[in-house]
């Protein structure tokens, strides 16, 4: 039986939150009920869409356990998260950023982008067999040189759920800069500020955390805020921003002053809403029981296909939201499209097909989809 909060079509199973996530009824609602205030009233109810934008921060507050919603800015996406560090640090000539060959361009790009500024960017192959496990080759990396380590808290490519604990270690042993790209973690599993030590956390709301497009967050370390160099400016982020007839200004001292004009309050209306369903409906401790069960139930029922190779490391501790599979011989990319065209909502990553299951999907449709994939692979031609 389908879950109040998706009632999806009976046509698709949606396994794709790793990607775009799909939203719950109660945010679908708050977005319309927005819309139509807007073209009924304007924006005579600016007030209240306040309120609404100051719970936001108190739950994406509440979801990495930082210290006060104050510490926590509404950005537009990922990316302008990681230029806010990258084009606010102080960088020097030679100056290294670790980050590793399979992370998410979002988490390469900006970093390779200050190579004119004589930055030095190390990505070592996170299973390169001289070291015994990921966390070995990234620590591995750093030199006396190294100023800042970003890496995702989970790889979107096959899923692997990086030891941030240890990470989050060695770069205080290392007077290294830690900044975690949460987007594949947040919504699915828990992540706790005062478990992992980070600089910086980043991430977008439409995937786990089942928003809009176009709307994230973004922690910078109290203590490192007014360190961090501002790139954009406008009315929003100073600290007298209702003040609009003064010709004094200074940045806000809070998170807010990475935020520099309006503010996307349709985005914001809709991503509280998600958050309301995964931290009050559900509960966050649920919602992850949630997607490990889902998870574990998927890598074991593709063990056990004579058509499918499981790419995912099935171990407890590495297992996220993801699980990644092939059919050896046969053309993956075929086979995806395959899976789209029969509602199989998924994505081609990693070399295969990545199935990523929320915490309301059902047995039977995970049966259903990994029973699809076999079927259609039999049928897939061979890889060229």
């Amino acid at each position: 039986m389908a879950h109040p909060q998706f009632p999806q079509d009976s046509d698709i199973v949606y396994l794709n939150h790793a990607g775009v996530g799909a939203w719950p009824k109660r945010t679908g609602d708050a977005v319309t009920a927005f819309a139509r205030e807007s073209v009924a009233r304007g924006a005579a109810g600016y007030p209240g869409w306040l309120k609404v934008e100051q719970r936001l921060r108190e739950r994406c507050a509440r979801l990495i356990n930082a210290p006060s919603a104050e510490d926590v800015a509404l950005v537009k996406n990922t990316s302008e998260a990681l230029s806010f560090i990258a084009y606010g640090l102080d960088w020097q000539h030679g100056d290294e950023v670790i980050i590793n060959r399979s992370e998410f361009p979002s988490n390469r790009i900006v970093w390779e982008s200050l190579q004119n500024q004589g930055v030095v960017v190390r990505d070592p192959a996170l299973d390169d067999t001289a070291h015994a496990t990921p966390e070995d080759a990234l620590i591995a990396a750093m030199g006396p040189r190294t100023r800042l380590l970003s890496v995702s808290a989970v790889q979107y490519g096959d899923g692997l759920r990086m030891d941030l604990r240890r990470l989050a270690g060695a770069c205080r042993e290392h007077g290294v800069l830690f900044c975690v790209d949460a987007i594949q973690q947040l919504g699915a599993l828990q992540f706790d500020l005062n478990e992992v030590d980070a600089d910086f956390v980043v991430a977008d709301g439409h995937k786990w955390l089942l928003g809009p497009e176009g709307l994230g967050l973004f922690y910078c370390r109290p203590s490192l805020r007014d360190t961090l160099g501002l790139t954009q400016y406008g009315w929003h982020m100073v600290a007298d921003a209702g003040n609009y007839d003064t010709k004094e200004w200074r940045p806000a001292e809070t998170a807010r002053r990475f935020e520099c004009g309006s503010p996307n309050l349709l985005g914001v209306h809709g991503l509280e809403a998600s958050l309301a369903v995964l931290q009050d409906e559900v509960g966050m401790a649920a919602v992850e029981a949630g997607v490990r069960s889902n998870v574990q139930y998927l890598l074991e029922r593709l063990e056990r296909s004579p058509e499918l190779e499981t790419l995912s490391d099935t171990s407890d501790a590495r297992r996220s939201g993801i699980a990644v599979f092939r059919a050896p011989g046969r053309d993956n990319k075929r086979l995806y499209r395959s899976l789209m065209d029969d509602g199989i909502i998924c994505a081609a990553r990693g070399g295969g097909v990545r199935f990523s299951p929320h915490f309301y999907l059902e047995p039977g449709q995970l049966d259903y989809a990994v029973e699809r994939a076999e079927v259609l692979a039999i049928s897939t031609p061979a890889s060229t």
